[in-house]
């Protein structure tokens, strides 16, 4: 898997791209006729390896569909984090803030 283009892509973009998972396929892997569950885990398992986060974290197997790709080192990267972290605190019941999904609730499945 060669992500050099994609994160090259976010860098120029200020830390974020949009991009189709179709393109994400194109550089992750060409060889494949398709996307599968266990594809996309292990794709995000080598953005986050290479520094970057993507949302939704569960990537979708549909070429069709669009993900952010956000690099960890900024500021919009590291407040993902943080909010991923609230997210699992809140999965374990041990959310520090309880209605914070009340107010938001897209928020965790994209960042689950």
């Amino acid at each position: 898997m060669d992500f050099t283009v994609i994160a090259n892509a976010v860098y120029v973009d200020h830390g974020i791209k949009r991009l189709s998972m179709r393109f994400v396929k194109k550089y992750a892997a060409p060889e494949r006729a398709r996307l599968s569950a266990e594809l996309c885990d292990q794709i995000t398992e080598e953005l986050d390896k290479a520094g970057l986060i993507t949302i939704p974290k569960q990537l979708p197997t549909s070429e069709n569909e669009f993900v952010f790709i956000i690099e960890k080192k900024s500021p919009l990267g590291q407040a993902v984090s943080i909010a991923s972290a609230f997210t699992n605190l809140d999965r374990l019941g041990a959310s520090p803030l309880p209605e914070l999904f009340a107010q938001f609730p897209d928020a965790r499945k994209f960042l689950i």
